[in-house]
């Protein structure tokens, strides 16, 4: 069988940072999540390794999450944070110093929370085009609105391998699929812009998704991006906000269908592989 690699998900310690759930009207992510609560989930279905993904802006957490790498086999990366806003020398610096590690294979920022035109910022591209002399993929966490500036950074940094997050967060809950179809499209047009299928179900109606809900962005995001620069990342435990970690898997194996035994595995394994360089 196939090696299954979850290509996003994350772990925190509410005594050791302050993630504001509860100000973020989610009280319920309000504990621990470790590996300890996602390992036997992970067995359960039959995924083998998993990129864990940042939540926070700072150097700290980063750091944190390489420790977790270096006790716990199933984290085959880490994608962590600098901030793309200092001098590059700056940047470098910071994006050095985690690459010591062999498990930093990127770095996110939160995007979807800054203002729309953040991406378009001057500071904010030259730190990308460091990330981009330096080899280094960047997640991009967007919402619909932030779609329009990925043409631009293509052109920016044309060498930069980035990758969309929870296909830009369309406004499933509403069943709504433009502007979001065209510009997801227009984003898709450069082949070093990859997507993950991932973090769809929190966008639908939490108490009544169904894997129906999903299915016309999934055709979407395939028709865009073919099956060579998609994969499956759980969000966990963002996801538990609206189904368990197994149901993510099985609702996406559902909208995908029949799909060929070479399909399942580049989705489910093969490309984030490829993409984040994973040493496994």
């Amino acid at each position: 069988m196939a090696r299954v690699v979850d290509a996003h998900q994350h772990y925190w310690e509410v005594e050791r940072f302050d993630y504001r759930w509860p100000e973020q009207g989610i009280p319920s992510l309000d504990r621990d999540f470790l590996p300890r609560d996602l390992e036997p989930r992970l067995a359960e279905a039959g995924v083998e390794r998993t990129v864990l993904v940042q939540v926070l802006h700072t150097l700290g957490e980063t750091e944190w999450m390489l420790d977790l790498a270096d006790r716990h086999p199933s984290i085959a990366g880490v994608v962590g944070w600098v901030d793309l806003t200092r001098d590059p020398d700056g940047v470098a610096t910071d994006l050095e110093a985690l690459r010591s590690h062999p498990r930093l294979v990127g770095i996110r920022h939160l995007v979807h929370e800054e203002p729309d035109d953040w991406l378009a910022r001057p500071d904010v591209v030259r730190g990308l085009g460091v990330l981009e002399a330096h080899g280094v993929p960047y997640d991009l966490l967007l919402r619909p609105q932030h779609l329009r500036h990925v043409p631009n950074l293509s052109e920016a940094a044309p060498d930069l391998p980035m990758v969309i997050d929870h296909i830009a967060k369309p406004l499933m809950r509403d069943g709504v699929v433009e502007p979001w179809g065209t510009e997801f499209r227009a984003a898709a047009e450069n082949p070093n812009v990859w997507c993950k299928l991932s973090g769809m179900i929190t966008e639908a109606d939490h108490a009544a998704w169904t894997p129906a809900d999903l299915a016309p962005y999934v055709e979407i995001a395939l028709d865009a991006f073919g099956t060579g620069r998609l994969m499956f990342g759980s969000d966990w435990p963002v996801c538990t906000l609206a189904a368990s970690y197994g149901s993510v898997i099985a609702a996406l194996r559902e909208v995908l269908g029949g799909i060929e035994p070479a399909v399942e595995e580049a989705l489910f394994g093969a490309n984030a592989v490829s993409f984040y360089k994973l040493d496994i």
